[in-house]
């Protein structure tokens, strides 16, 4: 991707307010000429005993990330107008995410989902704002989970 654009990372996850981060970065996106990229980290297998199963494991993984960000990318062109850059990485997430932003310096923005619950904003979010926020090039937009699509509208 160009680098005159600004390109707005977003970290996939099961979360349920991916949709939210995803949706508000992809109007972001829209509205000042940029792109989406999406991340998704395939984390590591614990306790495999069996190298066949441990390959068996990794490849249906694979394969759900694939699904996963080709349904989100749909949703990514629909709301932004442009297709968004896909990432697939394996290893920690937390590391992952880190590691892509030093590498790509495309990436200028940093968009997560804030959980809505008891237990917080979620732990991406809390590594990220808290731990490593300051070693970041990049600012980080946290979008709270709770937000409507006509909100992220008026926001975006």
């Amino acid at each position: 991707m160009p680098h005159d654009h600004r390109v707005f990372l977003v970290v996939v996850d099961d979360s349920p307010e991916l949709n939210t981060a995803l949706h508000f970065a992809c109007l972001r996106a829209r509205h000042t000429g940029g792109h989406v990229a999406l991340l998704y980290v395939i984390e590591p297998i614990d306790g495999q005993q069996w190298l066949s199963i441990e390959h068996l494991i990794r490849a249906e993984k694979r394969e759900q990330a694939e699904q996963t960000l080709q349904r989100l990318g749909g949703e990514a062109i629909d709301w932004s107008g442009r297709i968004p850059a896909l990432y697939v990485r394996e290893g920690d997430r937390r590391e992952e995410l880190l590691r892509l932003i030093e590498e790509d310096e495309s990436i200028s923005i940093l968009v997560l989902g804030a959980g809505t619950g008891n237990e917080g904003p979620g732990p991406l979010v809390s590594h990220v704002a808290g731990r490593v926020a300051g070693r970041l090039r990049i600012p980080i937009t946290i979008v709270p989970g709770a937000l409507t699509d006509s909100q992220l509208s008026l926001l975006a």
